[in-house]
């Protein structure tokens, strides 16, 4: 048996983000996820479609963005994917500093979305080639490793 998959395509705007997260919210819902769950995910959701916003098709007005719904038995797998300006993770993202004592405007914004969608998700992986795709996993009822 397939797993079941919803695909949705949506201009690369901030103003078709609202529709993504309308999605999770019933997709999720339907798959059984808490209003936790569903609230963190639809951050984490949020936070990939906007960096693909500001910066995949930055210089281009006819962007897109293409997420796909995978349900499992026990968790849900979010895909966005784009097909713009790509960068490369591995170089860019260094690991995660320790935020505490430190005063919010000595703080750097650049990065802290990636961090943020894997707190709030229970899975987070970054491929990057042309375009970028980032896979957002949940787990249904708690936050064990996904493999």
């Amino acid at each position: 048996m397939t797993k079941p998959h919803i695909h949705l395509t949506i201009p690369a705007q901030a103003e078709y983000i609202d529709t993504v997260r309308l999605a999770v919210y019933s997709i999720a819902s339907k798959a059984g996820f808490s209003y936790e769950d569903i609230e963190d995910m639809k951050v984490a959701v949020s936070e990939a479609c906007t960096n693909v916003v500001l910066h995949a098709y930055e210089h281009q007005h006819d962007g897109i963005i293409e997420v796909t719904f995978e349900l499992d038995i026990d968790s849900i797998y979010i895909k966005i994917r784009d097909y713009g300006s790509s960068f490369e993770y591995d170089k860019q993202m260094k690991p995660p500093v320790p935020l505490h004592n430190h005063k919010l405007e000595n703080i750097s914004p650049g990065g802290l979305g990636i961090y943020m969608m894997q707190a709030l998700m229970d899975h987070v992986e970054i491929h990057t080639g042309p375009g970028t795709e980032i896979v957002l996993a949940k787990r249904l009822g708690g936050n064990e490793e996904l493999a």
